[in-house]
């Protein structure tokens, strides 16, 4: 047991790992940010497209008097107002983490 202190202390003293600092290369930076930065903004036009045939939805629902439709029509609005938040959430940690290594 105490080879293996020993090994411990000589490592702590000196440690072998070089210094180094993680960096993405040239080459793979630009398009990885690119991507992000398109699937981001698709994904949040999508979910706005998803609100407004939502509010289209309540529009028709209410006007024809078809309760069940209006019902889906407003479930469609919480949830693409649900999903924006994710997708903006997400993403802005995504680019934050991968800007960490920049």
């Amino acid at each position: 047991m105490s080879q293996i202190l020993s090994v411990l202390n000589v490592l702590a003293a000196d440690p072998i790992v070089p210094d180094y600092t993680p960096a993405l290369p040239a080459d793979v930076k630009e398009p990885v940010q690119l991507i992000l930065a398109w699937t981001a903004g698709l994904g949040l036009a999508g979910a706005v497209l998803g609100g407004l045939m939502g509010w289209a939805l309540v529009a028709v629902g209410h006007n024809t008097e078809r309760a069940a439709l209006a019902a889906r029509g407003k479930q469609g609005v919480l949830w693409s107002l649900i999903g924006a938040g994710g997708i903006g959430v997400t993403s802005s940690l995504v680019l934050t983490f991968y800007n960490m290594t920049a």
